[in-house]
């Protein structure tokens, strides 16, 4: 979820330049701001609400080496608005991804209508290596070490353990942990690994199951775009086959340029034409993974791109033909954010990707991400399927060739896989069965092919929200959501209650 730059979502490594490098809005499915990051709307929220304000905690920076006695300072937030001691009340830990938290998320939103209801106690824990928590000086190949899953997991426990004691809490008083996306699968993990210390977990949209191409993503980006009907999917087939024919000649790479308005001329260079195919992809695949679902709040300004929006463009046979329809939808996301142009240069996003210091634009999130994909999860959003109208020039082989060039050719496909083979081994993966966890996911949004759905093991506990996309569930209520989306807050507060008080 991205309410900071929602439209980034619209654009995968669509790029901007900014002071110190070319950085793309949109790596791996994570747009700038992380998942869940900071929502634009919340302007209203702090000039109503009293927001939290930072709070440190030492952290340990290697869980798992009893001779390594470094500490860092790790940020999180509270607010003990709701907490109702007497009635041993529960404890509800938000759990950060990868961006910056945001304290707006312990003032409102749905884990904090529970939190009222419940009298409960609301912390957020902020991820290493994300937002304002750096364990190490620099961003390092050497630092990133000590990012993953399991050190996040070990930094949430460990966070537990101090605040039962800090707040002279017992077992009466349960945690219940929270999460949407990548934290979705840390929420479910947590108790997975630690279910002494949490009593239950609701997993947002969260990608259980790790794999090394997901081709899938595009697979469901086509059926939600054929809400509209079948026309829209059509047109964007065409206008993808006309792309990928002009990228064969110096004329057509000529035009392209111009249609696209590509900041530099398009050269017959493969992992240019790579990014560019995917950055226009992305156009449509951004605006599904959030589409209609608390717009406002997610900063939308009244702009309204949706699904809708972006198929009227596609069947707009008086705008011509399909490409340059396809042209449209890209102006249009451009115009959003004032892109004088498209830099489709795949050097330069390497580049980006590549910098350490903190200062850097890369410590937003796109570097720290991007290890943790190539790292233990992989998730490459690829054209590696015939059921999508996005062609087929970005295969998995580009997502893999990001991972050797910016961290080193150790990162070939076979490592990856034997890591993301760790990965689930080490989760379970779609074999996951932990009692007291509860999946939540919308079937608009893409990620919902790499979690628990219909189709999971009658011992998995799941909620699958029909017209809904990423996260919408953990956003505040909306006049406009649907019946369904109603239900299942009900839903998840009631099933809240039960873990509470079983």
């Amino acid at each position: 979820m991205n309410p900071r730059l929602f439209f980034a979502l619209a654009s995968l490594f669509l790029h901007i330049f900014i002071t110190d490098a070319y950085v793309p809005l949109f790596i791996r499915g994570r747009p700038v701001g992380g998942l869940l990051g900071t929502p634009k709307g919340s302007k209203d929220v702090e000039e109503n609400f009293a927001l939290p304000s930072d709070n440190w905690f030492e952290q340990r920076l290697d869980h798992f080496k009893s001779s390594d006695l470094r500490t860092w300072n790790q940020r999180y937030f509270v607010n003990e608005t709701f907490f109702n001691r007497k009635r041993n009340g529960p404890v509800f830990l938000m759990i950060g991804g990868e961006g910056r938290a945001s304290p707006v998320w312990v003032v409102i939103g749905s884990m904090m209508k529970y939190a009222a209801k419940y009298g409960a106690l609301c912390f957020l824990l902020e991820h290493r290596f994300y937002g304002k928590s750096h364990p190490t000086g620099d961003m390092s190949d050497a630092s990133l070490q000590y990012l993953s899953s399991e050190q996040a997991l070990a930094d949430l426990a460990t966070f537990i353990s101090a605040m039962n004691l800090k707040y002279d809490l017992t077992n009466k008083n349960k945690w219940i942990s929270f999460g949407g996306s990548y934290p979705g699968a840390l929420s479910a993990w947590l108790r997975l690994k630690y279910p002494h210390l949490i009593s239950g977990a609701v997993a947002t949209s969260a990608p259980i199951q790790a794999t090394l191409d997901f081709p899938e993503y595009y697979e469901v980006v086509s059926r939600s775009l054929s809400t509209t009907g079948p026309q829209c999917v059509a047109n964007i087939a065409s206008a993808t086959k006309m792309f990928e024919t002009m990228t064969k000649t110096s004329e057509g790479l000529a035009n392209l340029t111009r249609i696209f308005k590509v900041c530099s001329p398009v050269k017959n260079v493969k992992l240019d034409i790579m990014n560019f195919a995917s950055s226009l992809a992305g156009n449509f695949a951004g605006v599904v993974q959030y589409n209609k679902d608390n717009r406002a709040f997610e900063g939308a300004k009244g702009t309204n791109i949706t699904i809708d929006t972006l198929c009227k463009i596609m069947n707009n046979e008086t705008i011509g033909e399909p490409l340059l329809r396809y042209a449209r939808v890209n102006t249009l996301i451009m115009a959003i954010y004032g892109l004088r142009c498209l830099d489709v240069s795949y050097k330069d996003m390497v580049n980006s990707l590549r910098q350490t210091s903190w200062q850097s634009s890369a410590s937003e999130g796109g570097r720290q991400w991007m290890y943790q994909t190539c790292n233990e999860f992989g998730f490459y959003q690829t054209t590696d399927s015939v059921a999508q109208p996005f062609g087929t020039l970005f295969p998995l082989s580009f997502s893999v060739q990001q991972c050797m060039d910016i961290f080193g050719s150790q990162f070939n496909s076979t490592n990856i896989n034997a890591a993301i083979d760790f990965t689930n081994v080490n989760y379970g993966g779609f074999g996951y069965s932990t009692e007291k966890v509860l999946f939540v996911n919308g079937n608009i949004d893409p990620w919902h092919a790499l979690s628990f759905t219909t189709n999971s093991p009658s011992y998995i506990k799941y909620i699958y929200i029909q017209g809904t996309a990423h996260c919408a569930n953990m956003y505040p209520a909306s006049p406009n959501d649907t019946l369904q989306l109603k239900q299942a807050r009900i839903k998840i507060e009631a099933t809240v209650g039960t873990w509470i008080n079983s």
